[in-house]
């Protein structure tokens, strides 16, 4: 099932260095390189490409209220409700509360995420109560082509 291999795939990357726009498996990536490298391993090339962001984009947007990351999502995933995300899912958060949208995760069983930290790794950690009050969307990858 394809959603049980988004889940073998992220869990490859567990342990890659954080790199800021990196989408390396091994040699680094940010969270939103995570998913990129997953889709490429599960689905094959990236849809569009990625524009250079820094790493406070999201709150030097153009536009207040622009979700860049956000409407990227359901430009190629399919949105479900939060409460209903299969493990496989994307799960896109705000970390400030009236911020954008901008870290993302790979749900891996009910409860637990994988994820690029800031600094750290790529992680298979909790789904905590504080990264729940930020969730703002859940996405199903879109089915493999034929």
């Amino acid at each position: 099932m394809q959603d049980e291999r988004i889940v073998k795939e992220a869990r490859r990357w567990i342990g890659t260095p954080y790199r800021h726009q990196g989408s390396c498996r091994g040699a680094g990536c940010d969270c939103l390189g995570l998913v990129r490298g997953v889709w490429r391993a599960v689905l094959g090339d990236e849809p569009e490409a990625v524009p250079a962001y820094t790493p406070d984009w999201a709150e030097t947007a153009a536009e207040p209220g622009a979700d860049a990351l956000l409407l990227a999502a359901r430009r190629y995933f399919i949105e479900c409700p939060p409460s209903e995300a299969p493990p496989g899912a994307l799960l896109l958060f705000r970390p400030r509360r009236r911020g954008a949208a901008k870290h993302c995760a790979i749900l891996s069983k009910p409860g637990r995420i994988i994820h690029a930290y800031w600094g750290r790794q790529v992680a298979e950690t909790a789904l905590t109560p504080w990264w729940k009050s930020r969730l703002v969307a859940a996405f199903r990858f879109p089915r493999e082509r034929s």
